[in-house]
Parts: C-alpha cells; sequence; structure tokens
C-alpha cells in the first residue's frame, strides 16, 4: 500500500481524498500546500504542512505525491507545482477509478481520471492530465501533457490535444484533427478542424426567448 501526499485543502483535494480512500490500495497520510494558505494545520483530519517543508518531513523516498490541482491559468498551477515537485525528487501517483474502461491504452504520471470515462484501444493519455466524469477517448487520440477534460466530453477517433489544452462540459472534437497547446474549448463547443496554439473557441450564446415556458403548449 502506497503512502500518499495530496497538494491541495480545497474541494479537488477533498475529492481526490474521498476517491484514493474508498476506490484504490492508496492511503493519503497528508495533504500539502503553499504556507500562505494555511489556515489550521489540518485537513480531512490528515496533517496539512508547508509544501516548501515537505521533503523535510515526508521523504520521497517514503512517500508518494498526488496533485489533483484545478485547470487555472490554463493548467499553468498544475504544471508548476509537477515541475517544483519533480525537481524534490518525488515520484506520483496515477488513479483511475474502477468504474472507468480502458482497452490497451497508455496513462501518464500523476493523472486523476474519475468514472464512466471510456478511454478508447491505442489512445494515450499525457502526465498530469485530469479526466473528469463521463468522458469518451477515442482510438489512437493523443491527450498532452498537464490538460483538463471536464465532463461529458467527445474526442473522437485520431484526435491530438495540445499541451496544457482545457477542453469544456459537453464539448465535441471531430475525428483526425489537432488541437494546438494552451487551447481554450468552451462549453458545448463543437470543433470541426484543426486549431493552432493559444485559440479560444467560444460556443455560439443560447438565445432567449421572450416567450415564457407557460405560454407553450407543447415541447
Amino acid at each position: 500500500m502506497s503512502k500518499v501526499i495530496i497538494f491541495g485543502n480545497g474541494q479537488l483535494s477533498q475529492i481526490a481524498h474521498y476517491y484514493l480512500s474508498y476506490d484504490s490500495d492508496y492511503k493519503v497520510a497528508a495533504f500539502t500546500v503553499d504556507s500562505e494558505f494555511i489556515k489550521k494545520d489540518n485537513f480531512e483530519n490528515k496533517p496539512l504542512v508547508d509544501f516548501k517543508k515537505l521533503k523535510s518531513l515526508f521523504s520521497p523516498d517514503k512517500f508518494k505525491l498526488f496533485l489533483p490541482i484545478s485547470y487555472s491559468g490554463i493548467n499553468s498551477l498544475r504544471y508548476k507545482k509537477y515541475i517544483e515537485a519533480k525537481e524534490m525528487g518525488y515520484s506520483f501517483i496515477t488513479y483511475i477509478n474502477s468504474k472507468t474502461s480502458i482497452y490497451n491504452s497508455n496513462i501518464g504520471e500523476n493523472t486523476f481520471i474519475l468514472e464512466n470515462n471510456t478511454i478508447q484501444p491505442f489512445s494515450t493519455i499525457g502526465n498530469n492530465v485530469i479526466l473528469w466524469s463521463g468522458n469518451h477517448i477515442g482510438h489512437h487520440s493523443v491527450i498532452s501533457d498537464h490538460c483538463f477534460v471536464s465532463s461529458q466530453v467527445v474526442i473522437s477517433g485520431s484526435v491530438y490535444i495540445g499541451e496544457n489544452t482545457f477542453l469544456g462540459v459537453n464539448s465535441t472534437i471531430r475525428d483526425n484533427i489537432k488541437i494546438g497547446k494552451s487551447c481554450i474549448i468552451g462549453a458545448g463547443a463543437n470543433v470541426t478542424s484543426s486549431l493552432e496554439d493559444e485559440t479560444i473557441i467560444k460556443p455560439q450564446k443560447n438565445i432567449i426567448s421572450n416567450l415564457k415556458s407557460n405560454q407553450f403548449r407543447k415541447l
């Protein structure tokens, strides 16, 4: 049973703690954050320690790290802490929910894959990636390092997603296209052609009718 330190003291780290506790063989030993975010010395009934002091308290030889950090700054904070932790000598766990289906695919380190994802054969999920619940990752597709994929995203076959890209809820990526680095794909977007680095896709806003729902006789 590997002993794990989780980075964070917010909702994502609380969720990670829950999943690791009830759906894995990992044992969470403590949490860590930067000192300015420490308001008390514990979180989820586990020690909460300063990230800068982590190595002196929890040796990289005995503990692994898990960084379930959000997509803030187009995943830049998660990227920064991942690099810092590697330089400190830590290795990382990857969590794959037991209700996710994976077929002959490569999965990187410090990757957080929640329930009901379908990852088809010959696909690759990079390092430091978060796949929230209920996504479809098509065959021969690549999700590069440091990406965040929200819920109910459809990535078709042979798609390439560049590093640090964010894919919003219910977005759809057609087959055989390339998404550049650090792109933002908005919720509900339908991407049908390749995108250059740092592209933002904003789906059409919903039109609010002048009528009220009680004026409709049928739906």
